[in-house]
């Protein structure tokens, strides 16, 4: 098997000495004062104008590596997706049952970067967000905090409540009687062959997280919930998540989602 990819933080400016100790004692990581490539992965703080102060970068060591993944939901893809997605009419709005004047409570069991849960929280849906993996987990809360000192996203970043729990876990652990709208898996797709095909930010979790070994499970679990529906994102082809066959699909050119509707 694999071994875990080796993640250290790394800080420059001396004015996030102390932000930079605190975290690294927080996410248990290595504080190095240089770029160190004896490490895979450097988790990198560099200064930002607005809360929290920081901008938190993910970059691989060694040369003609992929640039940095941080998350950022006012520029670039987040933002041309926001404002040319489709709206309400996008495959991913129509998924989750969105509707005139119906906006349901999405709980996204797999956040990643949290792309999918801000374009629903940007369409009006309230989301809550679960990550497991504390360094994903830092990318994408310093995203959020940046957004809701951004006039652009604030109230869109004001209807995402991140999570630092394991999915399984926290439904299992729901009170009994719990009503949810809709859950929403995103489990991370096989990787391919040829890595020049696989997006950079899903090179980056293989590496650090390996493959998705329990998205069996958490459907399961999912289901056991018993909330309005479960959907499930898929690539156009896959087999469907536990071989359940959904109750519904909506598909575009190269995702499916597949719809499990409670009875």
């Amino acid at each position: 098997m694999k071994s875990p990819a080796s993640i250290a933080l790394y800080c420059s400016d001396a004015n996030l000495s102390q932000t930079a100790q605190q975290l690294a004692d927080t996410l248990q990581l290595p504080l190095v004062q240089r770029s160190d490539e004896t490490y895979d992965f450097l988790l990198i703080l560099k200064p930002w104008p607005t809360e929290p102060g920081y901008l938190c970068q993910l970059q691989q060591t060694g040369v003609r590596v992929p640039g940095p993944v941080f998350v950022d939901f006012s520029a670039g893809k987040n933002a041309h997706r926001r404002h040319y997605g489709g709206g309400r009419k996008q495959p991913l709005a129509r998924a989750v049952g969105m509707r005139p004047g119906q906006n349901p409570a999405v709980v996204d069991v797999t956040a990643g970067l949290g792309r999918d849960a801000f374009v629903l929280a940007s369409l009006g849906c309230t989301v809550t967000l679960l990550e497991r993996r504390a360094v994903l987990y830092e990318l994408l809360h310093n995203g959020i905090v940046r957004a809701r000192h951004d006039a652009d996203t604030a109230s869109i970043a004001n209807r995402m409540q991140l999570i630092y729990a394991d999915a399984i876990e926290y439904l299992a652990n729901l009170p009994a009687g719990t009503s949810l709208d809709v859950i929403y898996l995103d489990p991370m797709y096989p990787e391919r062959g040829k890595s020049a095909l696989v997006k950079k930010e899903m090179r980056y979790f293989h590496a650090l997280a390996g493959k998705d070994e329990d998205a069996d499970r958490l459907l399961i679990q999912a289901l056991r919930c018993r909330p309005r529906r479960v959907v499930v994102k898929r690539p156009v082809g896959a087999a469907p998540i536990a071989n359940r066959k959904p109750d519904a699909v909506v598909s575009s050119k190269n995702t499916r989602y597949d719809i499990y509707l409670h009875q």
